[in-house]
């Protein structure tokens, strides 16, 4: 068998699919392997470009490659359907994986560590906890309103309900009180589950040097904070701010042509529960940005004056998420009352295309006091 340069592998849950290029891009084998087979094949292969679609399991398996000594490279299933030739079918989709890699602007997706990939679980483990809950109150209020019974907003009105109820035994019939009882209890287990996973989040958040310093952020609490971290790490897989900020959809949808530039409202791709937590965050600290006076709240303030809260909601999200790149990305910690420098508006007016004036850039600096671009100014370790 020819020696493979670059490795191509339709992921599945049993049977993987895998063709092997040479370096000018002509395939020089094809292979079905069962699942306990793919690690084995591919140790005894020279060291090569594996590449993969970034989907379920995709990032176990990059770690397990990766150990082998390939190089791992997770490529978005969007990127990699315009070089599937022909039909669909398995060896096209792995030969598709194999000639999008290849291409030098290709973006990949980067590969996420175990620490990562735990805090997501946990993240995901709560949001299902939350959609239970809900789906559970719901239920119970709908039941309880073919009995008469309606209950205002808010569990704790629910429970109320309830146990007026069971009170008076001449509202409802003995099954359904029991059926009340029990669903409550349900709620409770669920909640006191989820108080359970905040307090690991919030644990998580403490012992990790990057969420303290996001949580300086306004609008940025540890649910955000560990959140951001798991999903982009260190985030140096994006260019610059405004690539983050694209990759959590909050940037303007845009269809120019012709010299003529439109935008429209924001794209809400990529991660849809990241950008909720940033966008939620914000609404949050739009309140009481009225009571601040950094750079940053009057800047939310006076934005809000003019274009209302759901439009600067969404700016300020966008804003909190550049932040989270340069934090992420530099080791910076957050200062808001540092003063903007003229090199840094001159790249703001350049990038700002979601807003009609740059406004005030994002006031950082590196705690170990170096300069970076204009953007930064020595200063001691934060207290």
């Amino acid at each position: 068998m020819k020696e493979a340069t670059r490795i191509g592998i339709d992921l599945a849950k049993n049977i993987f699919h895998l063709v092997g290029m040479d370096a000018g891009g002509a395939v020089v084998w094809r292979k079905a392997l069962a699942r306990r087979k793919l690690l084995e094949f591919l140790a005894q292969q020279k060291a090569a470009e594996v590449g993969m679609e970034a989907c379920a399991t995709a990032h176990y398996w990059g770690r397990e490659i990766q150990n082998l000594g390939h190089r791992v490279k997770l490529i978005h299933p969007r990127f990699v359907t315009p070089y599937r030739k022909s039909d669909k079918n398995d060896f096209n989709d792995a030969e598709a994986v194999t000639e999008a890699m290849s291409r030098p602007t290709m973006r990949f997706v980067e590969l996420k560590s175990l620490a990562q990939q735990d805090m997501q679980s946990l993240h995901q483990a709560r949001r299902l906890l939350i959609k239970q809950r809900t789906q559970s109150a719901n239920q119970l209020r709908g039941l309880l309103a073919e009995y008469g019974v309606v209950a205002p907003r808010g569990l704790s009105a629910l429970r109320r309900a309830v146990a007026e109820l069971s009170g008076e035994p001449q509202r409802a019939t003995p099954l359904m009180a029991a059926l009340a009882a029990a669903s409550v209890e349900l709620l409770a287990a669920l909640e006191s589950q989820r108080q359970e996973f905040d307090r690991r989040i919030q644990q998580a958040c403490r012992s990790d040097e990057r969420c303290r310093r996001l949580t300086a952020i306004p609008g940025v609490g540890p649910l955000t904070a560990t959140a951001a971290v798991a999903k982009v790490g260190n985030a140096r897989q994006f260019p610059n701010a405004r690539a983050l900020g694209a990759f959590l959809g909050l940037v303007p949808r845009q269809h120019s042509s012709g010299g003529k530039t439109v935008l429209g409202g924001i794209s809400k791709r990529g991660d849809r529960y990241l950008r909720t937590l940033l966008v939620h965050g914000a609404r949050a600290a739009l309140r009481t940005a009225a009571q601040h006076d950094d750079r940053l709240s009057r800047w939310a303030t006076a934005l809000k004056q003019k274009r209302g809260a759901n439009t600067t909601a969404a700016a300020l999200a966008n804003k909190n998420a550049r932040i989270i790149w340069k934090l992420l990305s530099t080791g910076a910690a957050f200062d808001p009352q540092h003063p903007a420098t003229a090199a840094e508006r001159a790249p703001a007016a350049q990038a700002g295309a979601s807003e009609k004036s740059a406004g005030p850039r994002l006031a950082l600096r590196l705690e170990h006091g170096q300069r970076s671009r204009g953007f930064f100014s020595p200063s001691s370790k934060r207290q």
